[in-house]
């Protein structure tokens, strides 16, 4: 069986509610696993949340739950956050589902055979919030340590490491040697500055069950669970295995794979953010060559927001709530806008009136108007009949459409909408330069008023097959609206000529209705 294009986001950490942040990781990737099935790819898309570890364990007696009750009403929340979002997502990953834990402890097994592991005691300061050791070389100037890691206290305990310090060359020598593994090149280069300055020392997985009883157990030694960076960083093979992966079933020494099983590992895109950088571009590259597993592909690194140019922050309310942005705007705009405003790699600021702004002047002016004064003409004009083809546009709709497309392969998502946008200005300044409502009024331009309501009728759907991808359901009301029903998943639907003469129309609608309020 041929390879998937396999793509995941990170697994969110359920110690709280989703927020932008997990929303935008979420439709990017979407976006990208959409943009692959267009164009013919196979995709197996993943995505999930992490369970284990202090902070789970912390909130859950705090709300005066087990943990696992905890786990399974958050849960619950992020998957329905993956449902809002419209995600095309083909599995939904629990670190606490027993096909998750099966394949950690294999992997822990076959390391600790092969001596990747020891015990040794480790004196020193722990951050529960970060959930990791720290030495002195994270100290500030001062003497203190850094605020996001929370309370830190002086620890004393005997745990397992993991071997990682006689690997650090050969990680060096692999990123350099392959410039496209970590995305965009200013993050690669963080990575390299890493490793070049700094001594690695062994990973501490695990920590004493007497301590942190909410984690896998290691299974050679159950006076120990699994560190949760280590649990977690495995869902991107367990998923595979649990499938049937043939090439990560293998390596692990699991249970051989039915014939029609798919193809996945290695992943061609885990979709981070910028803060979990060092743990899947450092621990997880080393883990995956102990086991004998190839790397991923690409390693693609997005920014933070902020709002309103201050940090996101609970406590001082200055948050954006993606459901309350949906419920009020609707999916598309809230999917447009955190594309249109923000490039995969620097951080982004979202401001309430600069939403606003692209609602009004690019979705409702631009898209939704251009859209609904063509059909609107082509019903008044020629009772919703599809006019002889004309190619007058279709130079300038083929060139975008290349442009696009390669965008879309570069993973450019920012620049592939400004693309498509190109062509919806470039649409209605064509309205506004043939001005078909004057041309109707005299009969001797009827054949050019054809030709008019035949171009714009199908760069609308053209724009709609561009941007299913990015906004489905308006793309879906596009096809809708101009009597379509075949599948918008397909790039090669972008070929000029689509609309055959004779086609009936269906009734035109506002994509984007105006509205009064600003978005919450």
């Amino acid at each position: 069986m041929s390879k998937s294009f396999y793509i995941t986001t990170a697994i969110d950490y359920i110690n709280g509610e989703p927020h932008l942040g997990h929303a935008y990781e979420k439709v990017i990737a979407d976006i990208i696993a959409r943009a692959r099935r267009s164009m013919g790819v196979e995709v197996f898309f993943l995505t999930g949340v992490d369970e284990h570890g202090q902070k789970v364990q912390q909130a859950a007696i705090a709300a005066g739950k087990t943990a696992q009750a905890y786990c399974d009403e958050l849960a619950a929340v992020y998957k329905s956050l993956a449902s809002r979002l419209r995600l095309t997502i083909d599995d939904f990953v629990r670190t606490t589902e027993p096909r998750h834990k099966q394949a950690v402890q294999a992997i822990l097994t076959k390391l600790h055979a092969e001596g990747f592991f020891y015990k040794s005691n480790y004196e020193g300061f722990y951050s529960a919030r970060a959930e990791t050791f720290l030495t002195e070389k994270d100290r500030l100037p001062d003497g203190t340590f850094p605020p996001h890691y929370g309370e830190v206290v002086r620890l004393v305990e005997e745990n397992y490491y993991f071997r990682l310090k006689d690997q650090q060359q050969w990680l060096i020598d692999y990123i350099e040697k392959n410039p496209g593994f970590i995305q965009p090149d200013y993050r690669r280069n963080e990575v390299l500055g890493f490793l070049r300055n700094n001594t690695l020392e062994d990973l501490c997985s695990t920590r004493p069950a007497s301590r942190l009883n909410w984690g896998i157990p290691v299974p050679f030694d159950r006076d120990f669970v699994t560190w949760v960076w280590f649990d977690a960083l495995v869902n991107y093979i367990s998923v595979p295995a649990a499938h049937g992966d043939p090439g990560v079933t293998s390596a692990l020494g699991l249970a051989p794979s039915p014939d029609s099983a798919p193809s996945l590992w290695p992943a061609d895109l885990h979709v981070i953010g910028k803060d979990i950088l060092k743990f899947h571009a450092v621990y997880w590259p080393i883990m995956l060559k102990a086991m004998g597993l190839p790397l991923p592909k690409q390693i693609l690194v997005h920014g933070w927001w902020q709002k309103e140019g201050e940090k996101l922050s609970k406590s001082t309310g200055n948050v954006v709530d993606p459901i309350a942005v949906i419920d009020e705007w609707g999916l598309d705009a809230f999917r447009f806008y955190v594309v249109r405003e923000l490039a995969i790699g620097p951080d982004g600021n979202w401001t309430d009136a600069g939403f606003r702004s692209r609602y009004d002047s690019e979705l409702a002016n631009g898209l939704g108007n251009l859209v609904n004064r063509s059909l609107s003409m082509l019903k008044r004009y020629r009772n919703g009949i599809i006019p002889k083809r004309s190619d007058e546009l279709s130079a300038e709709a083929a060139r975008i459409v290349a442009e696009t497309r390669a965008l879309l392969e570069q993973n450019q998502l920012q620049a592939a909408l400004l693309s498509i946008w190109t062509l919806v200005t470039h649409a209605n300044q064509y309205v506004d330069r043939t001005a078909p409502f004057r041309l109707a009024k005299d009969p001797a331009q009827s054949q050019r008023l054809d030709e008019v309501l035949y171009n714009l009728a199908e760069v609308g759907r053209i724009l709609a097959v561009l941007l299913w991808p990015f906004i489905p359901g308006t793309a879906e009301r596009i096809y809708k609206q101009l009597g379509l029903a075949e599948s918008l998943e397909n790039f090669s639907q972008t070929s000029w000529g689509g609309l055959t003469p004779g086609h009936a129309i269906g009734e035109p609608a506002a994509l984007f209705p105006r509205k009064d309020a600003a978005p919450s």
